[in-house]
């Protein structure tokens, strides 16, 4: 057998530059530390500092060895990984294939918020302490991309911390793992103060090379955008992830600051209830208006969405019609990723046609420390939507409130984000667009829509081995999907990162700050 990577050699500190402490910001905190618990990107990125992965992303998403050094498909159904010998937890216990069998079955549970991605990668079984084989019930064209998203965690310090299971976070479930971790990560936790701050010390122990000369991490959640951006201009902080767009300019040509440009894969889209026979939110009584796709369509077709890009996000915004992170995930088709045009003539004729020729009033649940400029989007629409007679009710709120919301389907119509490293489209028809089933099908599918041709063109895609059929069917779905306007894409976020000048960091278009590659000067 000949394994498809060789081991990468032990870590050795780098010296470039002297130790420092990255102090940086965004405007809402994460979640959780539980690495399993929430599937939600600021959470993900800041627990993959502390948690490790199988196989993981390089500066240009590409997938290399994580805890795994080498590994191979044996067959269509059957992988095998071998792993990184005196890997150690934090806490100095060693990595297993224990630990990795544990990790993605506790990944599977049904609180987790990634347990789709972990039921795509069949039963995992030891060979022996450091093999672990992979054995599927049907091909899975993206194995390895899933299995990047699955954290491995310590078996016998989860136990102790009655933690087998993740936090169920929509529950408000209260967990040892949401305010302590213990991973095999380049970070270890060493200060957790929810939306205050979180402080992260190097480990020393991690078996990688850090690029980087950051032996301290400080995170501060800061909501207010203008206070984000002072602190940036004060010299309080030394990054800010996403700076708001009015204010870009001003800190790209500040003294000592400078700004790092990038396009994030992830679509800004509207989801609305088209299960309810009436809205739990809404003016009207005994009905729901989302289920008539007129309706839907008259408010794609009431979003002006060139003031959106060029007025709210000024520029940093690229419009589509296609739900999807990025235009690889619908192999660049222009006819996928053309908008419904924008015509509300068309669109009160319409609300006409579908009986709401005097409008209604409904509630449009929308975070607003989550997305860039989130919910001035949700009161913009508002504005836009009024003008066809749907008088809108914006109903902001923290993350920490938003995400458990929309989990338990407590919405009428939502604002969401949807993207990652992932640019093939199975992770967004499988969890976004097919009906609410097991395993985790249709988890984010908050609106609750059952479309029997979509559910069938995306699971045939999901296990699809010929790739030009494959592409086929993901086209098909996509263009049911747009035809039927089950969501409304608005646009894709393009995410500029600000800093100070004497700091050095790669830009990834997931948008994702890994702390092993930064540099901090004097």
């Amino acid at each position: 057998m000949r394994w498809l990577y060789p081991a990468i050699a032990c870590a050795v500190l780098s010296d470039a530059g002297l130790a420092q402490t990255l102090r940086w910001a965004s405007q809402g905190d994460l979640l959780t530390l539980d690495p399993h618990s929430q599937n939600e990107l600021l959470t993900n990125a800041i627990n993959s500092q502390v948690h490790e992965t199988l196989v993981q992303r390089g500066k240009k998403l590409e997938i290399e060895p994580g805890l795994a050094s080498a590994w191979q498909q044996i067959g269509p159904l059957h992988w095998r990984f071998q792993l990184r010998p005196n890997v150690r937890f934090h806490d100095g216990s060693v990595l297993s294939a224990d630990d990795v069998t544990y990790s993605i079955l506790r990944a599977k549970d049904p609180a987790s918020g990634i347990r789709v991605y972990a039921n795509a990668l069949g039963e995992p079984r030891k060979v022996d302490d450091l093999t672990v084989d992979f054995l599927l019930p049907e091909f899975n064209p993206i194995f390895l991309q899933h299995l990047s998203l699955v954290h491995i965690m310590n078996k016998a310090w989860s136990a102790k911390h009655n933690a087998l299971r993740p936090q169920d976070f929509k529950n408000r479930e209260e967990k040892h793992t949401a305010l302590n971790a213990n991973g095999t990560g380049p970070f270890s936790v060493a200060l957790r103060q929810t939306d205050v701050k979180t402080v992260f010390r190097r480990h020393a122990g991690w078996w990688g090379t850090f690029e980087g000369n950051v032996q301290e991490v400080v995170y501060t959640p800061i909501k207010s955008d203008a206070t984000r951006s002072a602190a940036l201009v004060a010299g309080e902080l030394d990054f800010v992830l996403d700076p708001p767009p009015q204010d870009v300019d001003r800190l790209r040509s500040s003294p000592g600051l400078k700004v790092v440009d990038g396009m994030e894969n992830r679509i800004i889209f509207i989801g609305m209830d088209q299960a309810r026979d009436e809205l739990l939110y809404s003016s009207v009584k005994a009905k729901n208006p989302f289920k008539d796709v007129r309706v839907r369509r008259a408010l794609a077709q009431a979003v002006d969405i060139e003031t959106l890009r060029s007025k709210l996000m000024r520029g940093q915004a690229v419009p589509t019609g296609a739900l999807a992170s990025t235009p690889l995930s619908v192999f660049n088709d222009p006819e996928l990723e053309k908008r419904l045009p924008y015509d509300p003539v068309r669109a009160k004729s319409l609300m006409a046609e579908a009986g709401y020729g005097d409008g209604f009033g409904v509630t449009l649940d929308c975070p607003n420390n989550r997305y860039v400029n989130d919910e001035k989007i949700c009161v913009a629409l508002a504005a836009m939507w009024a003008q066809i007679g749907v008088n809108v009710t914006v109903n902001a709120q923290p993350r920490a409130i938003y995400f458990p919301k929309v989990e338990k389907l407590d919405i009428s119509m939502y604002l969401l984000g949807w993207g990652g490293s992932i640019t093939d489209a199975e992770t967004t028809l499988t969890p976004l667009m097919r009906s609410r089933g097991e395993g985790g099908v249709g988890q984010f599918n908050f609106g609750n829509f059952k479309n029997p041709r979509l559910d069938q063109l995306a699971a045939q895609s999901s296990k699809e081995t010929d790739p030009i059929r494959r592409e086929e069917l993901i086209k098909a779905a996509m263009r049911e999907h747009n035809e039927q306007v089950h969501h409304i894409p608005l646009h894709r976020q393009v995410i500029p990162w600000a800093m100070r000048s004497n700091v050095d960091v790669v830009h990834r278009p997931d948008n994702w700050l890994e702390w092993r590659w930064v540099k901090v000067g004097n």
